[in-house]
């Protein structure tokens, strides 16, 4: 395949949005290893470039597990270039398209076996050198806290995925009740394209940027900006009809409480730079690089972990005000009625006492 210009490799491997970490100190440096790959090392596999970055990393935990001053800074670095090539792992698939579901996998659970024997080598080798037992301790936070990121992260997604999922299956309901039961009398509501929020941001990095939620949504609703219709057709797979755009942001109460966040979000995506500012990663940088290059494990691995916390309450806090804000829009519309059956036809006399006998003896049998 033909390599496009750097510029272009950029465009297409990038992340929108990503950890600060990633775009100050990864990116410039993976992005043109990755079109070098591409251009001049075909052979070379997205999977291969994830199991060297795993060797490194275990590279890295034995260096760590010296704890000498000198091999800290070892570990340090390699730990960082491990963590350079598990980000062109990702990259070169989607500039080659040679990604897989395995792939993805694979790169998952490498990262957390990483993770785990780098600190229970790191912290081994202090407790090793200084005889305290709280770095035995250490090594059980950074593998819980390490742990509890990542499976919050994934039971967040689902969540938001739920509610958005209910939302639009209650809308749609709410619609195709009213127009069946009054075709005349359908509130524009009921009739109009549902379109979220996030997925709006996440489609139209650019118009995240430069206008404020509600300018977004606006755009969406005159066409300015591209959104993705929640029923395009119908299901017969004729065209719908044209309806308005509604778009349902589930972030409503949080901008309301925080109304200074809108700026300071902007400010950060400008740079590509995504507002959750410790995340996982900034936490494993702090931990195994920050703390081993300048000598204080003990006190940046502490505070790496109180700040994973604080950001990770804050994003807690900010789903349980989405749901707050999922259940006002669900209420927005109301739950069909049942179908009213038809009235059944009028049983002679004679035929309704045997009738009442069968009833009866299949009660009597039931609770037998």
């Amino acid at each position: 395949m033909e390599i496009p210009p750097l510029s272009e490799v950029r465009r297409l491997t990038e992340k929108k949005r990503d950890a600060w970490w990633t775009v100050l100190l990864v990116d410039p440096v993976a992005t043109p290893l990755v079109r070098w790959t591409a251009k001049y090392a075909r052979w070379v596999t997205p999977n291969q470039i994830t199991w060297a970055a795993l060797f490194l990393g275990l590279g890295a935990a034995a260096c760590f597990a010296q704890a000498d001053w000198m091999w800290l800074i070892i570990g340090a670095v390699l730990y960082h270039v491990s963590f350079i090539l598990d980000c062109m792992d990702g990259k070169l698939a989607r500039l080659t398209g040679r990604g897989s579901e395995f792939g993805g996998w694979l790169d998952y659970v490498f990262d957390r076996i990483r993770v785990l024997a780098c600190a229970v080598a790191l912290m081994g080798g202090q407790y090793a050198r200084t005889g305290d037992v709280v770095y035995v301790w250490l090594a059980l936070v950074v593998v819980f806290l390490d742990m509890l990121r990542y499976i919050d992260a994934l039971q967040i997604f689902k969540v938001r995925h739920s509610m958005r999922k209910k939302i639009k299956a209650r809308a749609r309901a709410a619609r195709r009740s009213m127009e069946n039961q009054h075709p005349d009398a359908v509130e524009q509501e009921q009739r109009d394209e549902l379109h979220f929020m996030e997925d709006l941001l996440r489609d139209n990095p650019a118009a995240d940027i430069d206008n404020t939620h509600d300018e977004l949504a606006e755009q969406v609703a005159t066409g300015q900006v591209s959104a993705t219709a929640d029923e395009p057709e119908n299901a017969d797979g004729t065209t719908a009809p044209a309806r308005e755009k509604v778009v349902v942001d589930l972030h409503q109460e949080f901008k309301s409480r925080f109304p200074w966040y809108g700026k300071f979000r902007s400010l950060l995506l400008r740079h590509r730079i995504r507002a959750h500012l410790i995340s996982g990663i900034e936490f494993q940088m702090g931990v195994f690089i920050v703390g081993p290059l300048f000598g204080a494990v003990l006190p940046v691995t502490i505070g790496s972990g109180v700040l994973l916390m604080v950001f990770e309450l804050a994003i807690i806090y900010k789903l349980l005000l989405s749901t707050r804000d999922f259940e006002r829009t669900l209420a927005k519309y109301p739950v069909p009625e049942p179908v009213a059956l038809p009235a059944e036809a009028s049983v002679p006399a004679q035929a309704e006492a045997p009738a009442a006998e069968q009833n009866q003896k299949q009660g009597d049998d039931a609770r037998i």
